[in-house]
């Protein structure tokens, strides 16, 4: 099935959901995201039941005891009817078992009509290739929001997060955290990277992540103290659980939490941190952790999570954040503060400037991406001018051949300088107050005019081309002298 094809899918049963009464975006992506994760819960129990059986091993599933309410087996239910009850009276409180986070959800969907819709266009969607799919699933259908951009919430773009986490190459042994997680994209890229490097070359035709290479050591770890993430919005936070647990992280240190609260203070815990937080949004001003406003005065979301970062990271511990160009050049005591902070006291390692319609449809706003480690000073940082994503830059966002990702990644290990990527020294940062645009820095190179004659044959040139100037002259004053008489 083509993504034009899951598109049109999902168009339709939106459009289903809405005529049925259910208009609200945030919800129709909620009731629509619990029956996908109930479909793929299903599949990774049937998974797990063939590997049981394979290794010969008894096994005691989560719907032991109760197999009539696996999706495979619900979906052969002809009575649309006597679906919508169990569902709601038997399958949906499960919700609750498979996590505690989930037991106040509630099931809007009360037409046996539009269950029985939905429930059979989501089976007959394909889900076997993997992640990538549910991940192409997930995004069109939050591309969809049209609450995009509340609070500065906007989606980002997975080729972004992918190349953020291969700038900064996550392992098993790394303690990661995004304290903005929404819909749990960063951790997932960065689960995702710690299975490819750690499966074997001729083991990638089976699964390019299958982590055979990863010990039970490494693997108990990672389900247990390499993954932390925040989310404020309660509903982002649901459909940020559900879509780790489908992509098989457990997520047992990802909390529904504001980051910037009292409550949530953290400092020296992290030795990665990957995130792209809110820009703007309201804050309660009385709840800000006041460790962050004592490293920089200021009510600016963008701000205080930069500060946060810093915070949180142990000394050695590395960042790579998305953050609005305005952090890097606006001249205000507390962008200039943090600034000084970011080079003085740690070491900023790049900055990768990104065109403003990287973040369409949700937002039209110019980014960043700052890669840095906690501690120490910034000897020199390394600039790159990303002009292309490999997509358009209007809403279409339709893949193009330009992309200046790869060139990111092969040229940031050592720092190559070419025609868009150049180093800055410390003094030079310093002599310019911190401002970290691109353009204040950049290098233009002078090329020296090439002529075609020397200077000699250009004097010769120029006094046969004032000869043939008089000669016409001579001519066409004979003729205006003829005129006359």
């Amino acid at each position: 099935m083509t993504d034009k094809e899951f598109k049109a899918i999902i168009d339709e049963l939106w459009n289903t959901f809405w005529s049925s009464g259910i208009s609200n975006p945030i919800s129709v992506v909620e009731q629509m995201t619990y029956l996908i994760f109930f479909k793929m819960f299903d599949m990774q129990e049937q998974q797990k039941d063939r590997k049981a059986k394979h290794f010969k091993k008894e096994r005691h599933g989560f719907f032991e005891g109760r197999e009539d309410l696996r999706w495979h087996n619900l979906i052969q239910e002809t009575d649309p009817n006597k679906l919508l009850k169990t569902y709601r009276e038997k399958v949906f409180p499960l919700l609750g078992e498979i996590n505690a986070a989930f037991k106040d959800s509630v099931c809007l969907i009360s037409k046996p009509s539009l269950l029985d819709v939905a429930m059979h266009t989501i089976n007959d969607m394909d889900f076997s290739d993997g992640s990538d799919r549910k991940g192409d699933i997930y995004e069109y259908m939050l591309s969809k929001l049209a609450t995009s951009g509340t609070n500065g919430q906007f989606r980002t773009p997975r080729h972004i997060i992918d190349m953020m986490v291969r700038l900064i190459k996550p392992t098993p042994q790394d303690k990661i955290c995004d304290p903005a997680c929404g819909t749990g994209g960063f951790l997932c890229g960065a689960y995702h990277y710690i299975l490819e490097s750690n499966t074997s070359d001729d083991m990638k035709e089976i699964s390019p992540v299958l982590g055979d290479k990863l010990s039970d050591a490494d693997r108990h770890n990672i389900d247990q103290n390499v993954f932390f993430g925040r989310e404020f919005d309660p509903t982002m936070y649901k459909i940020g659980l559900m879509n780790m647990i489908l992509h098989n992280i457990r997520p047992y240190n990802i909390k529904h939490q504001d980051s910037l609260s009292k409550d949530a203070q953290e400092e020296d815990k992290y030795t990665l941190v990957l995130a792209n937080p809110p820009f703007t949004g309201s804050l309660d001003e009385s709840d800000i952790d006041p460790h962050l406003t004592g490293m920089v005065k200021t009510k600016k979301t963008e701000l205080l999570f930069m500060a946060k970062f810093i915070k949180m990271l142990e000394i050695g511990g590395r960042a790579a954040v998305i953050i609005p160009t305005g952090v890097l050049s606006t001249d205000s005591k507390a962008h200039t503060t943090l600034r000084q902070k970011l080079i003085e006291e740690n070491q900023l390692e790049a900055v990768i400037s990104m065109p403003s319609g990287v973040f369409k449809p949700y937002a039209g706003v110019a980014t960043a991406v700052l890669v840095f480690t906690k501690g120490g000073q910034t000897q020199k940082t390394w600039f790159y001018e990303m002009e292309n994503d490999g997509f358009t830059l209007d809403d279409k966002r339709t893949p193009i051949e330009e992309n200046d990702i790869p060139d990111i990644i092969a040229k940031y290990t050592n720092k190559e300088e070419s025609s868009k990527s150049f180093n800055v020294t410390y003094d030079e940062l310093k002599e310019k107050e911190y401002n970290l645009l691109p353009s204040r820095y950049k290098k233009i190179e002078y090329v020296a005019p090439t002529f075609e004659h020397t200077p000699q044959e250009y004097v010769q040139l120029m006094i046969e081309a004032e000869k043939k100037s008089l000669a016409l002259l001579e001519k066409l004053q004979e003729k205006l002298g003829g005129i006359n008489e």
